[in-house]
């Protein structure tokens, strides 16, 4: 026999849907001026110091003495920044969604290990040197792994332990591969070791065009699958129930973090944590509710990323330390300190 709410508590509980709404709106707007600030600052501050006029001067007059150092280096850079955060922190949710583990990231999956071997294989074997090359590769590695992580994980019969298991199995196979390459081959080290430490620093108008259509569709579908994910978090069961389509639920979503952390990584490197921490911290004051998460974690990850790559410009002047590098030792005691407080509650 269902019993119903007295008419007071169902006003209340009425009144109060709308009002958390509200504040996770505000809050929304609130990081959007946040993102524009840290954008802001990402244009202003390099490891060369230049006045606020400069900058300005270096904005809007091209023949202009600072308009490389402006335009061509901060501009683009922080361009890239915006796209790959926004990029690994919709595939750090959505693979959190997808694996039902809320300290998943894209290297679980054999994501970032992917675009890594390839990227090596493309320096070693065919003598590629520029990051056009790069971009290509790394994301057809990427997206490789991806399908061989689908098609291990039992396809249309997939589960989220099963596809862990394949990601984290055939990651490792592909960093021992990647060491044995690297050790092997000298002028392969010396040409990886800028890239895999990730960096914004080989941001450049060309590299911003052969992601962005990536980055575009990708956002798109991630936001998309806001509903059907959600669905997914009550259960399989819970889920058909809903009407949703389980097989397709996940493939798209397998999909779309291929897409987003693929290009992503191909542009910038393999930068670790952003894609972790961010959707992991929005969960916390958003709610498991995905059509929040997602919105959160695209505006918060370039926050992150750009402001760890501000940092690193400023902590090492006249030289810089690599975004890759800043992100990793911010989120090592982060995620320790996640790691710790999930143990403790489930205690």
């Amino acid at each position: 026999m269902l019993v119903e709410s007295p008419p007071e508590q169902r006003a209340e509980t009425a009144s109060v849907l709308p009002g958390r709404r509200a504040i996770r709106a505000a809050g929304l707007l609130v990081s959007l001026a946040v993102l524009v600030l840290v954008a802001l600052a990402s244009i202003a501050v390099g490891a060369k110091e230049l006045s606020l006029g400069q900058v300005w001067h270096g904005l809007f007059d091209a023949s202009g003495t600072y308009a490389d150092t402006v335009v061509s280096d901060r501009l683009s850079r922080t361009l890239l920044g915006l796209l790959a955060g926004a990029a690994l922190g919709l595939a750090g949710a959505v693979l959190q969604a997808l694996t039902r583990n809320p300290l998943a990231d894209p290297g679980l999956l054999g994501l970032n290990a992917g675009a890594s071997a390839a990227v090596v294989t493309a320096i070693t074997f065919f003598g590629v040197t520029s990051l056009s090359g790069y971009v290509w590769f790394a994301f057809c590695g990427a997206a490789a792994v991806g399908a061989v992580v689908w098609f291990l994980g039992g396809r249309r019969g997939a589960t989220p332990v099963r596809l862990v298991l394949a990601g984290t199995a055939i990651s490792a196979a592909l960093y021992g591969y990647l060491q044995a390459v690297m050790i092997l081959d000298d002028a392969a080290l010396g040409r990886m070791r800028f890239w895999t430490v990730g960096s914004l620093g080989s941001g450049s108008d060309e590299a911003v065009l052969q992601v962005v259509p990536f980055l575009v569709v990708g956002s798109l579908l991630a936001l998309l699958l806001a509903r059907p994910l959600n669905a997914m978090a009550m259960g399989d069961d819970t889920a058909k129930a809903l009407g949703a389509d389980l097989n397709r639920t996940r493939a798209l979503s397998m999909l779309v973090a291929t897409m987003l952390s693929g290009a992503a990584t191909a542009a910038c490197g393999p930068i670790v944590f952003v894609g972790l921490m961010v959707p992991h911290v929005v969960r916390s004051f958003t709610g498991p509710d995905q059509r929040w998460i997602l919105p959160y974690a695209a505006v918060l990850s370039p926050v992150l990323l750009l402001g760890a790559d501000v940092l690193g410009r400023i902590v090492a002047r006249p030289a810089e330390v690599q975004v890759g590098i800043v992100t990793a030792i911010i989120g090592g005691p982060v995620f320790i300190l996640l790691v710790r407080r999930r143990r403790t509650a489930q205690l």
